[in-house]
């Protein structure tokens, strides 16, 4: 019996499919771990759920369980989903990749949001004034980040010029947007939440209606 939960890298499935499954939405779903071949973990839209051989939660379906993975239906299409796996993307034939993420307004009037920065879940502030991603050096480390190995630089935070290094991240993912080979600076000490530079924005037409905030992939 292996063993449940632990930090793996998720894998991703979204299907949109067309004429009589237009209505299912795209879907997240990661596999987090197995009960022998009878139930696995799988975490769906974030939320995690025990299912079945056989079960439905939220349209996806768990036919099989074998060798590590599991193989589930969503939308009329399979997939399979590895234990430990490189974060992937499986599209329904016909449906366009997702191109919008719409962030609401939080305490303070700041837009905040979970998302994904090389597999790893971690939480994010928008930063209009930041050329990159900025993340702390804790986090860098939480991340699984092999920032020693970045280019030595310094750079200028509200506590003055301080010394970082810069990197590339391989992907960075917001709901079911993802944008790969992204610039990162990574500073000293404990941050509140990676601050999503422009390193990302620019990838983005941004626009802000009241307290929602739009971004639409460029390219």
């Amino acid at each position: 019996m292996n063993c449940l939960g632990g930090r793996l890298a998720p894998v991703l499935l979204l299907l949109a499919s067309g004429h009589a499954l237009a209505q299912l939405p795209p879907a997240q779903v990661n596999l987090n771990g197995t009960l022998g071949s009878r139930a696995a973990l799988l975490v769906i839209d974030g939320q995690p759920r025990t299912v079945e051989v056989g079960a439905s939660v939220q349209g996806v379906r768990l036919l099989a369980i074998e060798d590590g993975r599991a193989v589930v239906e969503y939308g009329g299409r399979r997939q399979s989903l590895t234990l430990g796996a490189a974060p992937g993307r499986v599209l329904s034939q016909g449906a366009a990749p997702p191109r919008q993420i719409v962030l609401p307004a939080g305490a303070g009037g700041h837009f905040t949001t979970m998302g994904m920065i090389n597999g790893q879940v971690t939480s994010f502030l928008v930063d209009t004034g930041a050329t990159s991603i900025s993340i702390g050096q804790i986090e860098a480390e939480k991340l699984g980040l092999r920032y020693m190995y970045g280019k030595r630089i310094v750079t200028q935070t509200a506590n003055g010029v301080v010394p970082a290094y810069q990197l590339q991240l391989a992907s960075v993912r917001i709901g079911s947007v993802e944008v790969r080979d992204v610039e990162a600076i990574v500073i000293p000490g404990l941050m509140s939440h990676v601050l999503l530079g422009n390193s990302f924005l620019n990838r983005f037409q941004m626009r802000r209606e009241n307290d929602v905030m739009t971004l639409e992939l460029r390219y």
